[in-house]
């Protein structure tokens, strides 16, 4: 059931909803992650609504929250070079491998940096996720520079002239100053060789709240241009998502909502409004 659902049932029968309803409205907004400021916004303009339409006018409020910006991977003429960055523990290597698939499956060329060099295991992650849906990884010696695999992985794809190059980056360092200048340093050493097109921050829909403090962040470092949201399923905080686009004004590009690389999609905003709303 979404977390409109029964707000929308209570006014189709009656004109205006009384004083509880809002409380019980605004409870439920904020245990599904929308935080104090959306919900507030929303349950402002939700008092406009009247019974008669309240599923279009509530559909409509929420919908205005969302980010107008593209949704679409950006896809060059020459190679598309796309880093994808997060803080570990939200799915991040596994989803370089999910869009990896994901844009394979469409009849695109795909190759995959494993700049994650200070967790061998995110390497080695990469290295099996490659094997198993048919990939090159490009990964370096033992501790190697990120960097430096960054952009031998560009150097190397380049000459593709078509494809992806998808750059998976460290998602923990000493410190949050450390981590933020590594992934500057990846960024501008790849574009060298390519133009970073896309920068996909990967956000964990269970973090709530924290969500939006991390894209603030990365966001201030790197030009964050989508996000991919993890973990979508089986969460009754769904609301993360439009928190984050109504806050920060960066839309989200891909969800995951499972452990194979098929739970992994395009973000559909019309559906999205829609479980959030229906019975």
């Amino acid at each position: 059931m979404g977390i409109f659902s029964k707000f929308v049932s209570k006014l189709k029968g009656q004109s205006t909803a009384d004083p509880l309803d809002w409380q019980e409205l605004e409870s439920e907004l904020l245990g599904a992650d929308l935080g104090p400021t959306l919900t507030s916004q929303i349950i402002q303009s939700a008092k406009l609504i009247k019974g008669d339409d309240a599923l279009a006018s509530l559909t409509q409020i929420l919908n205005s929250h969302l980010s107008t910006k593209a949704r679409e991977l950006a896809n060059n003429e020459a190679v598309t070079a796309v880093m994808v960055v997060g803080v570990n523990g939200t799915g991040k290597t596994t989803s370089v491998a999910k869009l990896a698939a994901h844009l394979k499956s469409s009849g695109n060329s795909v190759v995959l940096a494993a700049a994650d060099t200070f967790r061998a295991a995110a390497v080695d992650q990469l290295q099996t996720w490659g094997n198993r849906i048919g990939v090159e990884v490009i990964s370096g010696k033992d501790g190697a520079e990120p960097a430096s695999v960054a952009f031998d992985a560009a150097t190397r794809v380049k000459d593709l002239h078509t494809g992806y190059l998808l750059i998976d980056t460290a998602g923990r360092l000493h410190n949050k100053n450390d981590l933020m200048a590594e992934l500057e340093k990846v960024k501008r050493v790849v574009e060298k060789s390519l133009v970073v097109s896309e920068v996909l921050l990967v956000i964990d829909a269970t973090t709530g709240q924290n969500g939006i403090a991390q894209a603030k962040i990365f966001t201030e470092s790197v030009n964050v241009t989508g996000l991919i949201v993890t973990k979508l399923d089986g969460t009754a905080r769904g609301g993360v998502a439009l928190a984050i686009e109504s806050a920060l004004d960066i839309p989200i590009k891909f969800i995951g909502t499972g452990e194979s690389d098929r739970d992994f999609a395009e973000f559909e905003p019309k559906a999205y409004l829609s479980g959030l709303i229906s019975d």
